[in-house]
């Protein structure tokens, strides 16, 4: 078990999962290097593409701009399984009922990996076997489930459905499939990424790399003026730094916000769970102190950018406590944030970046499903570099797949949300007449002679002026005030007060401007 009192430290934001991992520094790379691989992204992808290559024989390398586990693998919920909500349903009108199928078998291969490599590794990742159930209180939301249900089965999940659960609450109707895993993510890639190095790989941490050229070899070029010169490249940042606009407008970014606090053994619920309902919610319990559980609530899942962030997660909490009795009696609940990327048909894009590309591989497009889907990335790729004999779901994965007619409405409505953050100035400065009256902890969006600025006064007083131009491709940023950070509600960039890169696409930070005349 890993040490709960870490949390009583000032780790800030950080989630339960990167507060107990106790991962040892890595070095930055400070000179040239010629590798026959370079995966750029230091979350579940990238280092499982990066620890099969290894395994295989192959010289790669880790690029990560921050440290490992930083971004979305790090504050995921941890639970690994192959039912994705109601996903198998949607999945035959998307894919059919053969995509379906390949998705199921991709995501069963990937829960059976990850259990495996736990055991290979002796990884002290609190892996536990539960059951998932994806579930609804609402009568009206039955006929939904048992169609998921039928879908699933049909897909080749051994799929039940149920109208009993381990909740502390009556439902009517569930989806229940056994023999999934639940652990501590960050503490599992950690002893990955250990046996990588082992293994002969390299990790560098803080290593942002700014640009990608393809040539006769792949040439990437880092913040600090180094280059790495690379067979082949992987791209595996969540939303991916480099990528054509046809890939680009058929991704999504989604935030979802997390509360956690400590329950009584009695009152874990046995399970994980998952309903549409409430704006969603989702639920799994974690080793705290011997008479202790960590309850992990789950939802609010919204744009970047979106705003009333503290409101969402008030509400988030306030449903915990009332249907889990107990919750944050102990002391404040623990809250953090999630990020991830949803693709435009509910599958995944693994494989080649572009259809000019031999050598330039991308992993992205999770859904909220990165951990069985970065472990299916992972022998996906490598099954790609090595030449060999590759799964029956390639194609399945391919990110040079045509758009089908169906999602058509949806790019639409997505790229008009996106022209509308590019265009038009989405806030001013609202309770204040002056930046003098700008609350401390706030940011607003001003315009200062026709430019946008992003003005936000810290929580010592101090005002902060920057371009409110997302260094990526130029949307407007808003400002998130539960977590302090400005972001983008196009691609899902976000950006501390001074304009540092905390998650990209974006690579360059928001230049600082001086303070407007408001």
């Amino acid at each position: 078990m890993h040490d709960p009192l870490a949390l009583d430290r000032d780790t800030g934001p950080s989630s339960h999962w990167l507060a107990t991992a106790h991962r040892r520094p890595r070095p930055r790379l400070d000179e040239d290097l010629t590798v026959d691989v370079a995966v750029i992204g230091g979350g579940i992808a990238g280092l499982c593409t990066a620890w099969e290559l290894a395994r295989a024989g192959r010289e790669a390398v880790v690029l990560e701009a921050d440290r490992i586990l930083s971004g979305t693998t790090g504050s995921t919920t941890g639970k690994v399984t192959a039912l994705h909500g109601l996903h198998y349903e949607r999945l035959r009108q998307t894919v059919g009922a053969e995509g379906a199928g390949l998705y199921a078998a991709a995501q069963q291969d990937a829960v059976e990996r990850i259990a495996a490599l736990c055991a290979e590794l002796k990884a002290d990742a609190e892996l536990e076997q539960r059951p998932a159930f994806t579930y609804v209180t609402e009568p009206g939301g039955v006929a939904e489930v048992k169609a998921e249900t039928e879908a699933a089965r049909a897909a080749g999940v051994d799929a039940r459905f149920v109208t009993e659960t381990g909740l502390p609450f009556p439902v009517a109707a569930a989806v229940r499939v056994d023999g999934q895993y639940q652990l501590h993510p960050a503490a599992f890639l950690t002893a990955l990424a250990d046996a990588f190095t082992t293994a002969g790989g390299r990790v560098f941490e803080h290593t942002r790399v700014l640009a990608l050229h393809e040539l006769a070899h792949i040439r990437l070029e880092t913040e600090d003026g180094v280059v790495v010169h690379a067979s082949e490249a992987v791209v595996a940042t969540g939303f991916p730094v480099f990528a054509p606009t046809s890939l680009l407008v058929r991704l999504t970014p989604r935030h979802e916000l997390v509360v956690a606090a400590p329950l009584p053994p009695e009152a874990d619920p046995q399970g994980m769970y998952l309903t549409p309902e409430d704006r969603t919610r989702s639920v799994r319990t974690a080793p705290y102190r011997a008479d202790q559980r960590l309850l992990v609530v789950t939802g609010e899942a919204f744009r970047p950018g979106a705003g009333d962030v503290g409101t969402r997660y008030d509400r988030l909490e306030s449903w915990a406590r009332r249907y889990f009795p107990g919750f944050g009696e102990a002391g404040a609940p623990l809250r953090w944030a999630a990020q991830d990327v949803e693709s435009a048909d509910l599958v995944p894009y693994v494989g080649h970046l572009h259809p000019g590309t031999q050598h330039v591989y991308v992993a992205t497009g999770f859904g909220g499903w990165g951990l069985s889907g970065g472990a299916m990335a992972g022998r996906l790729l490598t099954a790609h570099l090595l030449g060999g004999p590759r799964p029956s779901w390639t194609e399945l994965f391919d990110p040079r797949r045509p758009a089908a007619l169906r999602e058509y409405p949806d790019l639409v409505r997505s790229q008009k949300e996106v022209a509308a953050h590019y265009l038009g100035d989405r806030r001013r400065l609202e309770r204040a007449q002056s930046l003098a009256e700008l609350p401390p902890g706030t940011g607003v969006v001003v315009r200062d002679h026709g430019q946008p600025r992003a003005v936000q006064r810290d929580l010592s007083g101090v005002l902060h002026t920057l371009s409110a131009r997302c260094t990526h491709m130029g949307c407007l940023v808003a400002y998130n005030e539960a977590e302090q950070t400005w972001e983008c509600p196009c691609h899902g960039s976000r950006f501390a007060p001074d304009g540092t890169v905390l998650q990209g696409p974006a690579t360059e930070p928001l230049p600082r401007r001086a303070r407007p005349d408001v």
